[in-house]
């Protein structure tokens, strides 16, 4: 993506988020340039009529414009100082949250997708670890600042003499050149470090984090663990070593050519007022004002270059960023909203294969289910159980064939008003460090609290509630509270049960929840839950076959393919099924 590109992305990005910022760096920036560029010219005047006229009262007021301007403009500069030093931080915690906000929205396919993984991770590190948009923020409005004041000082010394700044102009180009030059060689070394860093912080987060300390410990990996981690602080050390030298180099010629434009500038300007050689002999003021305007001409520009060079690095920074808020958001796809309940499921002839692979998962897939039917997914490891739900829940769209919910092609649906009938707990689920309550819930603590102790109980959480002195309000985890409780994964795993039966939705999947209880448990789970369900329509996903005797039906899919569709009894009819082995093998092991 072209700088001028990012750019315009990074003020749209900004506009939207809080119009009033830009607002405000536009008014900070004419401030600072007129502020400038009036520092320059008033004086002029003033010592032309104290050295010409010397009028008193134009004294006077000439005076008071300059200390007037100085003040007004001085205060002013502050005041607007102070507004962008507090609307800094709030515009990057903005900006931090409409990315995570953005990750949020992705299509899921793609956060599963390598390609997309690595952009993610580079993106979050160029934001949070460089802080690259908290200084592309105030790098771009000194840009701002130093561009506005540059453009009045070059029409102060266009006056003095076109041919002078002619010249300037062509050691700014010089200096514009090695600023390319050099933002190139930052640009490598940030593509090359950028990976080295993301292993770097991988290893230093397995040293300082808790979860690993056992298998560290019990295995005695520290030590590979510490040369690792000092192989690549070597590493980075070495690169920065270099940035360093080349920096060095780059600044030192900056330098050389501004000290060549102070020379000549205050030369030039030194000779019009002795001589008339090279044009008109100018007075005292008016030299006054063009030494002042070469002065900050020069300053300027240095200050500029550097500030071209920060905006330019910083916008190679966040190129993953910038391309990942650019990704188009599921929720723009936009549909026919799914006005009621699921009544009807079809798969008809169904392929999928993952992004980056050649073997199909699922394979011709074909089945339908009525409403209100409890569906049993079955198969070996790697048949596809899981990924037919991902489908399901569009999550992904299938290569091929047609997925139907109430007679129209799932696609065609609104992506919200589609997933609002979908409640799923998928056997990697997640829960929150908020309070058991918000955990089920996903609301503010207090609401509907009769109704979550009714789903507690349900679920079988009502005793560990009783235990412990908050009940439904006791935070989740020790990280932000010490009164937090650390539960065991098969009571987490019932209070993601209970979420999914808050939800109301009129799907319910449950793919390989209860994997951390025993099978007795395990097995009245499923028959509450059964209950629970009532007249909605259920998918369960379990290793342990006995869940599926509550079923209606069983899916026995092998290798992608199905390969059965129909009820325990049927199935158990058929020797020879994949199905009836498995049962069969699983009950032997229980006997």
């Amino acid at each position: 993506m072209k700088s001028g590109k990012k750019l315009r992305l990074f003020f749209s990005l900004s506009w939207n988020t809080d119009p009033s910022y830009i607002m405000l760096l536009l008014t900070n920036t004419l401030a600072t340039g007129i502020q400038a560029v009036a520092a320059v010219v008033l004086p002029k005047f003033l010592i032309d009529e104290l050295i010409g006229g010397q009028d008193m009262g134009r004294i006077a007021l000439t005076g008071a414009l300059v200390v007037g301007s100085n003040l007004f403009f001085g205060w002013l500069a502050r005041f607007m100082k102070r507004c962008l030093a507090v609307q800094n931080p709030y515009m990057n915690q903005q900006l931090e949250r409409r990315l995570g906000e953005k990750i949020m929205n992705l299509p899921y396919e793609r956060l599963e997708d390598p390609y997309y993984l690595d952009l993610k991770e580079r993106a979050a590190f160029a934001f949070l670890n460089q802080q690259a948009m908290e200084g592309l923020i105030t790098g771009v409005a000194e840009l701002l600042q130093k561009g506005v004041t540059l453009f009045g000082l070059v029409a102060v010394l266009l006056t003095l003499s076109p041919l002078l700044l002619a010249f300037l102009l062509v050691l700014v180009g010089i200096m514009l050149f090695l600023q390319k030059m050099y933002s190139g060689h930052l640009k490598a070394i940030h593509e090359y470090i950028l990976p080295i860093n993301r292993r770097y912080g991988y290893y230093v987060n397995l040293v300082y984090g808790d979860e690993l300390q056992k298998d560290i410990r019990l295995y005695d990996m520290a030590g590979m663990l510490g040369e690792r981690v000092d192989w690549y602080n070597r590493e980075i050390t070495r690169v920065f070593g270099s940035y360093r030298r080349k920096e060095g180099f780059y600044m030192g010629l900056y330098s050389v050519i501004n000290d060549l434009q102070a020379a000549v500038s205050y030369g030039y300007v030194g000779l019009r007022a002795l001589t008339d050689r090279l044009g008109p002999r100018i007075g005292l003021g008016s030299f006054t004002m063009y030494v002042n305007a070469a002065v900050q001409f020069s300053t300027g520009i240095t200050d500029f270059g550097r500030a071209v060079i920060r905006v330019s690095q910083l916008l190679g920074y966040l190129d993953p960023f910038m391309e990942l808020m650019s990704l188009p958001e599921e929720e723009e796809k936009g549909g026919v909203p799914l006005a009621g309940p699921v009544e009807t499921i079809e798969f008809s002839q169904v392929d999928f294969t993952y992004p980056g692979s050649d073997r199909k998962v699922l394979d011709q897939i074909s089945f339908q289910v009525r409403k209100g039917e409890k569906i049993s997914i079955v198969g070996l490891n790697g048949a596809g159980k899981t990924t037919l739900i991902k489908l399901l829940c569009r999550l992904y769209e299938p290569q091929s064939g047609q997925i139907r919910v109430n007679g129209r092609d799932i696609r065609e649906y609104e992506y919200c008003s589609y997933t609002a009938q979908m409640a799923a707990v998928f056997q990697d689920f997640r829960l929150f460090a908020f309070t058991i309550g918000e955990n089920i819930s996903g609301r503010p603590a207090g609401e509907d609290e009769k109704r979550l102790q009714e789903l507690a109980r349900q679920v079988g959480l009502s005793e560990k509630l009783a235990s412990l002195p908050d009940g439904l309000h006791t935070l989740l985890g020790k990280a932000y509270d010490e009164k937090g409780v650390e539960l065991s994964g098969g009571q987490q795993q019932k209070i993601a049960i209970a979420r999914a039966l808050y939800k109301e939705a009129s799907l319910i999947i449950l793919d390989e929840p209860t994997s951390a209880l025993d099978p007795l448990a395990e097995a009245e789970i499923y028959e509450n839950f059964n209950e629970l369900a009532g007249g909605k329509t259920a998918f369960y996903i379990s290793h342990r076959m006995s869940s599926s005797v509550f079923c209606d039906k069983i899916l026995v899919l092998d290798g992608g393919r199905v390969a059965d569709f129909a009820s325990h009894s049927e199935l158990m009819q058929k020797k020879d099924s994949l199905y009836c082995r498995l049962f069969e093998t699983q009950a032997e092991n229980y006997a």
